[in-house]
């Protein structure tokens, strides 16, 4: 019981034991031929980065941004400036590191599932279409989230210098290039998961 009290005391060991039980189980029974193919691993690991990236958005704009704007409202409270210094900052990171992340094996996982990334962002035929509308889609999301939502952000939380009006302006760039991301997420997971079984709902 202390073993793993202690794994799941750290955050770390706690991710690393997941793997390593993933791991496990693919190498033990994952195929009639008890291996781990390429395929499976991309595409495994662009899963665990994608909802990393997805949960990150949607904690952002269903959670974050509307607590923030309570925070302010609110005169007698603690404020914002606790989620703005630690919370923000962190979750930003993991958030862009993420999408670049999945946007990268994403290409992987388009070359080792025979679609090809150019077929699937010229819509070369009717399988490449359905997962290269989610291609096209996931690409436009990690423009906003490394040319407009971090540079914004990083106006917004102080991390470089800028004046009152560049804040506001930012807080709405970022905001929007943000929803957009929420938009656009929901017709990207439809075709994720309508290519992974067989362009069917």
């Amino acid at each position: 019981m202390g073993f793993i009290k202690n794994i799941l005391g750290s955050i770390k060991l706690t991710i690393l034991s997941g793997f390593i039980l993933a791991i496990l189980i693919a190498a033990f029974g994952w195929n009639s031929a008890g291996g781990f193919n390429l395929l499976e691993a991309t595409v495994w690991l662009h899963v665990i980065v994608g909802i990393t990236w997805i949960g990150l958005l949607y904690y952002f704009n269903f959670v974050q941004v509307p607590a923030m704007g309570e925070a302010l409202a609110d005169e007698g409270g603690p404020g914002p400036a606790a989620i703005g210094k630690y919370v923000a900052p962190r979750a930003l990171l993991w958030f862009r590191m993420s999408a670049a992340l999945t946007w990268l094996t994403g290409l992987s996982a388009l070359e080792s599932t025979g679609v090809g990334i150019v077929n699937a962002f010229t819509f070369a035929n009717p399988q490449a279409a359905i997962i290269g509308v989610g291609s096209w889609f996931g690409t436009i999301m990690l423009f906003n989230v490394w040319v407009l939502i971090w540079p914004n952000q990083k106006k917004i939380l102080g991390m470089v210098e800028a004046t009152a009006d560049e804040i506001a302006k930012a807080k709405v760039t970022a905001a929007m290039a943000s929803r957009t991301n929420v938009l656009l997420s929901v017709p990207l997971l439809l075709s994720m998961t309508a290519f992974a079984h067989g362009n069917l709902l």
